[in-house]
């Protein structure tokens, strides 16, 4: 007979109009990273991606961590009797690109609610998202170091453009446990609220992202992350083509029509 556990989803879906929350679902472990949460997890985006009713999408964990990172009791990563570990490259391409790729290319605007701790690639999953909420007693910790690795799961890439060089150095050489607090101050996350506060300060939020023009809010994601990677002129001439594309869809059409009837809009674009 299965056992309790053994039917227990690692991923909770739950999709309450046009949000799509999904929870990573191994509280004992601190929703660490196995081969079936990876597995459920990217089915829940791949839900996402295709459900033309799902404009908004909410990231969390169970009990009380977000994400410690990898499952080092893990088969694909356990150590061996002399205490190596398996391939972290294989695991990387296997696993770690396909999800923070599937994440950042979302067609609707994503949100982590960080209950609790949010370690290794359980942070940088987090700082995937478009806005980061956490909880006034949740943390962040870059652990790659302590265990002799560097920042994946995109980290090495988020980092210093969150944070800037010199901090992103120290997070990753040093490891502190920064505080949801310290986060907000950094630049790291977009808010920290007190404990009671997540779940409603999260669903108005969402509840705003979801009316919003979801196409455009991506978009917005999009020529964020690429002007990083630009000159002056080019990032002004990738705006031109951006607001060219939008400035011919109906979201864009409703809003000016809503503001000149003051009036709030209805966006349907996706």
């Amino acid at each position: 007979m299965a056992t309790a556990a053994a039917d227990t989803p690692p991923v909770l879906v739950h999709q309450d109009g046009a949000v799509l929350t999904l929870t990573l679902n191994r509280p004992a472990a601190l929703n660490s990273l196995d081969g079936a949460l990876h597995e459920a997890l990217m089915a829940g985006l791949a839900r996402a991606a295709s459900d033309p009713g799902v404009r908004c999408l909410v990231l969390t964990g169970a009990g009380r961590g977000f994400c410690a990172g990898q499952d080092l009791a893990d088969p694909a990563i356990a150590p061996a009797a002399n205490g190596a570990m398996g391939d972290v490259g294989d695991l990387i391409e296997a696993r770690y690109k396909p999800l923070a790729m599937a994440m950042r290319s979302l067609p609707v605007p994503t949100v982590a609610a960080v209950n609790g701790v949010a370690a290794g690639a359980g942070a940088n999953l987090a700082l995937q998202c478009d806005i980061v909420v956490a909880a006034r007693s949740a943390s962040f910790l870059q652990a790659f170091s302590k265990i002799a690795l560097i920042p994946d799961c995109g980290g090495s890439w988020l980092l210093p453009r969150l944070v800037g060089r010199a901090r992103a150095m120290g997070l990753a050489m040093l490891a502190p446990r920064l505080s949801a607090e310290d986060a907000v101050r950094l630049g790291l996350i977009w808010q920290c609220v007190d404990d009671e506060a997540l779940g409603p300060t999260v669903a108005e939020i969402t509840a705003r992202l979801a009316a919003g023009p979801t196409r455009a809010l991506v978009q917005t994601r999009a020529v964020l992350d690429a002007a990083d990677r630009m000159g002056w002129e080019e990032a002004l001439d990738l705006e031109a083509r951006v607001q060219r594309e939008l400035g011919t869809a109906a979201d864009a059409r409703e809003g000016v029509q809503a503001f000149l009837q003051k009036r709030a809009p209805r966006f349907s674009d996706r």
